[in-house]
């Protein structure tokens, strides 16, 4: 509604003499600072945001705007005045996109390039068919852990929607075509008159696509599309994770009205290993040594996903130590360059000694006087 008592110049900001460039630039600037969407917690932005409209479509229109140089009743009509919109003033080319009025000509243009087209369901002329993207598509694919670290091509099963294979895509049946709607004449809402506003709801014949059936598909019903079951060659890279989301692009959805299709997205699960844990790209595994090797020192074969290596046990190495071994961890996904190998070291106590063997042990002790506590703060 247009605001009684507002100088729509000074509503943009700009001289009475201003070109139509001027406007266009003042009102732009304007519009995206106090859009509702940019200001979710002003709840004033709207009504300034309408305002800021009102201004320019008068202003952008020279008929419009020569009127309302003349003054308030050759613009608004004899009735302007505090009650106008209820009965007395006129409409000039609908609302302003807030509760679905419709916007025109280049106002709606002007909005469309400014918002991405959401300009309310006014704004659109005559649709051509939808074409919208197909949906994306997610499956699974479970490997175990020694091809997730080298890599696999495996082929998975996805029930997805496809075109239509009588139709094409287009839901009508072969020798005919969707046809504009004899409802919104292909603009996809109608429009009911409020007073000075021009409210707009989705047409109820086309459902809001602007487009009509007449005769649908025998095969698909109309949809468009069938579903069917494709499998799919699906290349696992080297070093994937569990949860690693891979894309195979355009093997989702199809369009129902035969647009590209969508995407599909394979997520990895990577079963346990019994002998390696990931942390990153480096592996750890748990490497048993027994007292002696561990206090005398030792080399013992440690299993790497390349086979086995030598590691050498320095002496005296305490339980829990991880010594690292070097470019043998999980290939970096997309990269060159693997993680490393921690061993992590577990000093095995000897049990079920023989009579033999706990003498020598308790020679050794008091040989070495063998008692870790003596010397230590509050144990002497």
């Amino acid at each position: 509604m247009p605001v009684a008592g507002k100088d729509y110049y000074q509503v943009l900001g700009v001289d009475r003499k201003a070109d139509q460039k001027e406007i266009r630039k003042a009102y732009r600037k304007l519009a995206r600072e106090n859009h509702p969407d940019a200001n979710p917690n002003d709840p004033k932005a709207e009504d300034r945001f309408k305002e800021i409209s009102q201004a320019y479509e008068v202003l952008s229109d020279a008929e419009k705007r020569k009127q309302y140089d003349q003054g308030p009743s050759a613009f608004f009509g004899e009735g302007f005045g505090p009650g106008y919109g209820q009965g007395g003033g006129r409409a000039y080319g609908g609302g302003f996109g807030q509760g679905g009025q419709a916007f025109s000509g280049d106002f709606a243009d002007l909005f469309s390039s400014l918002f991405g087209g959401r300009a309310g369901a006014g704004a659109r002329t005559r649709r051509q068919p939808r074409e919208s993207r197909g949906q994306d598509v997610t499956a699974t694919v479970t490997l175990s852990f020694e091809d997730a670290l080298k890599g696999v091509t495996t082929r998975i099963q996805v029930p997805r929607n496809v075109a239509c294979p009588t139709c094409n895509g287009s839901g009508a049946a072969p020798g005919t075509q969707p046809q504009i709607c004899p409802v919104c004449q292909g603009r996809g809402v109608v429009s009911q008159s409020q007073g000075v506003f021009a409210l707009s709801q989705p047409c109820p014949r086309c459902g809001g696509d602007g487009m009509v059936i007449e005769t649908p598909c025998p095969t698909c019903s109309g949809s468009g599309t069938v579903s069917k079951m494709k499998t799919y060659k699906v290349p696992i890279p080297a070093g994937v994770k569990d949860g690693t989301k891979i894309r195979l692009k355009g093997k989702g959805e199809a369009s129902a009205g035969g647009g590209p299709p969508g995407d599909l997205y394979v997520v990895t699960r990577v079963e346990d290993s019994d002998l390696y844990q990931r942390r990153g790209q480096d592996l750890t595994i748990e490497v048993p040594v027994s007292l002696t090797e561990a206090s005398l020192g030792a080399r013992v074969e440690v299993p790497t996903p390349d086979g086995k290596v030598s590691l050498k046990v320095p002496a005296g190495i305490k339980d829990g130590t991880l010594l690292r071994i070097g470019g043998k961890g999980a290939p970096l996904l997309g990269e060159k360059g693997r993680g490393d190998l921690l061993a992590r070291i577990r000093v095995e106590t000897p049990r079920d000694l023989t009579e033999d063997q706990r003498e020598l042990l308790e020679r050794f002790a008091e040989l070495r006087h063998d008692n870790p506590r003596s010397g230590r703060a509050g144990w002497g």
